[in-house]
């Protein structure tokens, strides 16, 4: 354990009186150094070097006084020269090293001294660290004043761990290549899994305190053959070394081995088969030796270490662990913010107390844990919360009886379910080394702490399906405080059987449960696991899960059963990924049964991911917004008098009907009749980006004129051929439909199977768009040039302000909450969007604004021809003339909701959940609102 400040502060008293007369480097400079780290406990030996040697860039062989890699430079000069120029000496040394592609070995800081003074610089000082916490010269007999300077000595250095710092990129890709050459020579599965944790934990242990420094480096160098025929050997030995309390060894044991510490904790209780190594293998484990471990963040280096098991994830690796940031949104929400106001106002001994109690009583599960990302950041910022509260009770010098009552916390209260082994090998071990880390922290602000070896205490990490087990048998449900995670994001599109079976199973079959994401099973077991408890809950998801038909499932269940939604962190990117960005949105929800007696809040953040602002809500309803408990429906008709809508014609013709612009210019060649018959065809691919398709519409003409057209009559044999079975399609002529349905309709085959062909002019939508677009793309059609496919919804209106309201902000508000998707692409219902939609009760002044803006917005799409719609609706090609004319339309039918502008889209969505309540009321059912519309 490292040395008491009194401790040290008394050595440094006595090492200046004994250095007070010193004057010539070459005599005495080796001793001087030797007794200078005796004072802060450490033996130079066992971690720096007398002159090391590094070329130059010309050739040439410098010597580096004191070399301690990746911490120090020291480099003395005789009684009464200057400093500077010593300076100036090490910090060539510093870019020697670099140029000797020796980076890893670059030290922090630089220590320079002629017996009279010392002077320190710190080549990595924090952000906000002051010029004179920089770099420092003072007199040697001043050593004692300003020994905590020199903290990183004596062990009570806390390292700044930056998640994005490429060195946790570095270290796994080290233990990759570690892992590759073992799997390489037929070192697999479960041996070799359990051997890299082992690993990671041995090296960690060497470089912060837990083991000697270099004490394992040294004992591979020292104790194994080059060849690495015997390292297999030892390491097993030294695995069982360390499982074993230093009472039970052997009394003949290798006297290195004896010094290494008992570890417990079940790290190493597991006898493995040992590992035949080769010198290549030994040198890939010596290039992990050389890294600095105590650089690394347990926070994300788990996830990091698991992508070495993935060799198809190889190529990205460091591209899979949860951002830090993202992670502090919800347990700050869910518990850490509460607390530190508890501790805030805690004023009187007693209250520090009981606050400190509290804290050692909390336990935390994590049902989705993988690599432990969530208890490890929440366990760190609890023991910091810990180390707060403890210096309050007892300021910054508390006696060791009293630090050790006061810090309670410890991993034991940490709970985590994860399917796969590996990554729940990995929580554990990240856990273990993220409290050693808060050990180290403890000696620097305090003095002293618990060891961390023997590991008395471990975190429960359970590998197991989380939902194919009792949650109780991991944590009681009366000792869970909280859960927390982020479970796995699969589409209710993308599940395979097995998880669409533990989603039904999950919410017992619930009506509609078959429309539910994977992620949504976690909610139903948090659930039921906490049916009569007080225990809060805060799960990562898809935004899915606030969207569309699944909340209506989802959300309505919950509120059945009591549960109130607490907080919500607003759709944002997930970032998972140390090199790129996120590919999903998710939000935040906190949950529990029953009320809570702190305030409901909303957390807003823009596309970038930078949050932009909070809100207390009176209420959260289950779209994120301040609202009530209910959610939308399924209708089949409509809340208001609006036009009808339907989806679009399905052909289900084998191909037969429809041509490209070549193969129309080559039917007509041979059947010139049929031209009338073309019509423009429109699916949502064809309508967004202007794909020219064509499809004959032989469906009205009359027999006679039929059988005029042999070309024609071969078409519609060839389509009832298809419908029967007895053909396949145009595209793919052996492979036959065989589906009764089908059949059914070869009777008919001008027909479609679902027609949908209005007599005026209507408006049409891809039911299917991505959500990046500025407004969603209706447009008008015209019967007797277009036809509009089933990949898209008909409405039959040839209204300007129908089409105005319908592609305005207020209708985009509402389809961007309640409209469903597919992966993020909106997905417009008709029975879920547009039947729900409130649609404004209008003046006829109001009216004819709405009207005039509707028409401006398409003489605007005219001045671009050349444009798709996909182009003009883009956010970042959208031309200004046309989004002017989007604006004036936005502000004409907000006016016929309100006389006063709404702010955001949030506000407008409330306003319009508001009316679908009213609309939706017992009182207000034989009395629904209409709006005014212009007759045809």
């Amino acid at each position: 354990m490292p040395l008491s400040w009194n401790e040290i502060r008394q050595r440094a008293i006595t090492f200046s009186r004994e250095w007070s007369v010193a004057e010539k480097e070459n005599a005495e400079a080796h001793t001087f150094w030797d007794d200078f780290f005796k004072v802060f406990g450490k033996s130079r030996r066992a971690v720096a070097s007398f002159e090391e040697s590094v070329k130059s860039l010309k050739g040439s062989a410098h010597r580096i006084d004191v070399f301690w890699p990746g911490r120090l430079i020291g480099e003395h000069k005789s009684r009464g020269k200057d400093l500077a120029k010593a300076h100036t000496q090490a910090m060539g040394y510093v870019t020697d090293l670099i140029n000797n592609n020796r980076e890893a070995e670059t030290p922090r800081y630089i220590v320079t001294t002629d017996f009279a003074k010392i002077a320190i610089h710190d080549l990595e000082p924090p952000e906000d660290a002051e010029p004179s916490d920089i770099s420092v010269e003072f007199p040697l007999a001043d050593l004692h004043l300003h020994i905590r300077r020199f903290a990183f000595i004596a062990g009570y250095e806390t390292q700044k761990l930056d998640p994005e710092d490429p060195a946790n990129i570095k270290a796994a890709e080290l233990l990759a290549n570690l892992h590759d050459r073992l799997e390489e020579g037929g070192y697999t599965g479960h041996d070799l899994q359990r051997f890299m944790v082992r690993i990671l934990f041995v090296l960690f242990a060497e470089d912060t305190g837990i083991f000697e420094p270099n004490a394992f480096e040294s004992y591979i160098r020292q104790r194994t053959a080059e060849d690495g025929s015997d390292l297999g050997l030892h390491l097993a030995q030294l695995f069982q070394v360390l499982n074993t309390p230093e009472d039970r060894r052997q009394a003949n044991l290798d006297e290195d081995l004896a010094e290494l510490p008992y570890v417990n904790g079940e790290l190493f209780s597991e006898n493995l088969a040992f590992a035949s190594f080769n010198s290549a293998m030994r040198i890939a484990l010596l290039e992990c030796c050389r890294f600095k471990w105590e650089t690394i963040s347990p926070a994300v280096f788990g996830s990091l270490f698991q992508s070495i098991m993935e060799p198809k994830e190889r190529r990205q690796i460091g591209a899979h662990y949860t951002s830090e940031r993202d992670i502090l949104k919800l347990i700050r929400s869910l518990f850490l913010d509460r607390l530190k106001e508890e501790l805030d106002k805690a004023k009187s001994k007693t209250q520090l107390d009981k606050f400190l109690k509290k804290l050692g009583t909390l336990n935390f599960l994590d049902p989705a844990c993988g690599c432990g990302n969530f208890l490890v950041i929440g366990y760190r910022e609890l023991r910091r919360l810990e180390m707060d509260a403890i210096a309050k009770r007892f300021g910054d010098n508390p006696d060791l009886g009293d630090l050790r009552a006061s810090a309670q916390m410890s991993v034991d209260q940490f709970y985590g379910i994860e399917i796969e082994e590996w990554p729940a090998l990995i929580a554990e071990v990240a856990l273990w080394l993220m409290d050693h880390q808060l050990n180290n922290e403890l000696f620097a602000r305090f003095g002293t702490a618990n060891a961390t070896v023997p590991l008395k205490k471990s975190p429960h990490i359970k590998c197991d399906n989380a939902l194919c087990i009792d949650w109780n048998d991991v944590l009681p449900a009366e000792e869970c405080s909280y859960i927390m995670g982020n479970p796995p994001f699969v589409g209710g599109k993308l599940m395979n059987p097995s998880q669409r079976a533990e989603v039904k199973e999950s919410w017992n079959n619930i009506k509609g449960s078959g429309l539910l994401d994977y992620v949504t099973a976690w909610y139903a077991e948090a659930a039921d696991y906490i049916a009569n408890g007080q225990t809060r809950i805060a799960l990562v998801s898809t935004n899915s899960i606030t969207q569309g038909e699944q909340v209506g499932v989802l959300w309505s269940e919950l509120f059945a059963r009591g549960f109130k939604i607490d907080f919500a962190h607003r759709t944002f990117p997930w970032v998972s990924e140390a090199r790129g960005k996120a590919h999903v949105h998710v939000v935040i929800v906190g949950f529990g049964r029953g009320e809570t007696d702190y305030p409901k809040q909303l957390f807003d953040y823009g596309n970038d991911g930078i949050f932009t602002g909070q809100v207390i809500a009176s209420n959260v309803s289950p779209y994120l917004t301040d609202g009530p408990d209910r959610a939308a429906i399924n209708r089949s008709t409509s809340l208001c008098q609006s036009p009808e809508i339907g989806i679009g014609n399905k052909p289900i013709d084998g191909g037969y009907y429809f041509f490209t612009p070549e193969e129309k210019r080559g039917f007509l060649s041979i059947e010139p009749s049929s031209k009338p018959y073309f019509r423009r065809w429109h699916g949502s691919r064809e309508l967004l980006h202007s794909i020219e398709r064509w499809f004959l519409w032989l469906g009205m003409i009359e027999p006679d004129e039929l059988k005029r057209m042999p070309a024609c009559i071969d078409r519609v044999e060839k389509v009832r051929k298809y419908r029967l079975g007895e053909i396949g399609s145009k595209s793919n002529p052996d492979k036959k439909t065989i589906s009764s349905g089908t059949r059914k309709i070869a009777g008919t085959p001008r027909s479609f199977h679902v027609q949908n062909i209005p007599s005026q002019r209507y408006l049409v939508l891809p039911r299917h768009y991505t959500q990046k677009y500025a407004y969603s793309p209706f447009v008008f059609a015209d019967p007797g040039n277009e036809l509009v496919g089933d990949a898209c919804l008909i409405i039959d209106t040839d209204q300007l302000f129908d089409f105005g309201v319908l592609i305005s902000e207020m209708s985009q508000a509402w389809i961007r909450q309640i409209a469903g998707r597919i992966k993020s692409d909106i997905r417009y219902s008709a029975k879920l969007v547009y039947n729900n939609f409130p649609w404004p009760e209008a003046t006829e002044t109001q009216q004819a604004k709405v009207e005039a803006a509707a028409q401006a917005v398409l003489d605007s799409r005219e001045n671009h021809p050349g444009s798709t719609l996909a182009d003009l609706y883009d956010p970042l090609t959208m031309p200004a003339d046309l989004a002017k004319a989007h604006s004036k339309l936005d502000r004409a039918v907000d006016r016929c909701y309100r006389s006063q502008p709404f702010p955001d889209e949030r506000r407008r969505f409330e306003h319009l959940f508001g009316l679908y309540e009213q609309l939706t009321s017992p009182l207000t059912a034989e009395a629904k609102i209409k709006r005014t519309r212009k007759k045809r």
